[in-house]
């Protein structure tokens, strides 16, 4: 009689874990990802701290962004090196070299959503990328001994001309903010973007991602390719 109690009991634990599971939908990465996009759709402007690490290179500097597409980035190290796109115009200045290089968009060009950690660029994200867990539903340490907990996604092309094969993004759990970007390129070079500082909708004004290179640079047009309608 006891272990027919047990048994019993056993199944209804059994059935009781079944019906709670179908009861309540699973969060997907994908939906996980589009309640990021979310967050972000509610974003006028933010500024942050942010750190770009390419192989044994770091850059520091404060990133601005305005929606739906305005971008700054001004480097402290490299010291003042810019990187700044108002809607139109891409424009990097690398002060090591005294050279601008600039480089006009079309309206089709999609440069416009140039800003990954934006409602645009998420959009486009879950557009050409598949997403997934990169171990589960669940927070995780930032890095291994972290006490900082996030989302990991790992984000794989959908198509060759998608400019990163793998994309991971590390997302803080309470404010669905995104902390971290792994870029794999093409060519198998790791691109780290980190985000720290994170303010939100201070009413930053458009005439601050304007950018007057200084006058002894040497201006290089459309350095990455002619612009088309």
């Amino acid at each position: 009689m006891r272990r027919v109690s047990t048994f019993v009991f056993a199944v209804f634990v059994g059935l009781v874990s079944v019906f709670a599971v179908h009861g309540q939908e699973i969060l997907t990465a994908d939906k996980y990802l589009s309640l990021v996009a979310e967050v972000y759709g509610t974003v006028k402007d933010y500024s942050a701290k942010i750190v770009v690490s390419a192989g044994k290179t770091d850059m520091f500097g404060t990133i601005i962004y305005k929606n739906p597409n305005l971008v700054r980035i001004d480097f402290t190290k490299p010291e003042e090196q810019v990187i700044a796109y108002n809607g139109d115009t891409l424009t990097v200045y690398l002060p090591e070299y005294r050279a601008v290089l600039s480089q006009t968009t079309s309206k089709n060009n999609s440069a416009s959503g140039a800003a990954l950690a934006s409602a645009q660029g998420l959009g486009l994200l879950r557009k050409n990328y598949n997403s997934a867990y990169t171990i589960g539903p669940d927070p995780v340490p930032l890095d291994q001994g972290s006490a900082e907990l996030v989302i990991k996604l790992t984000l794989t092309r959908r198509s060759v001309s998608e400019g990163f094969r793998e994309l991971k993004l590390s997302i803080d759990p309470e404010t669905k903010l995104i902390r971290r970007i792994e870029g794999t390129t093409l060519a198998g070079d790791l691109i780290v973007f980190n985000f720290t500082e994170i303010k939100l909708n201070q009413g930053i004004g458009e005439s601050r991602f304007a950018y007057d290179s200084p006058a002894s640079a040497n201006v290089y047009n459309n350095f990455l390719f002619k612009d088309a309608e």
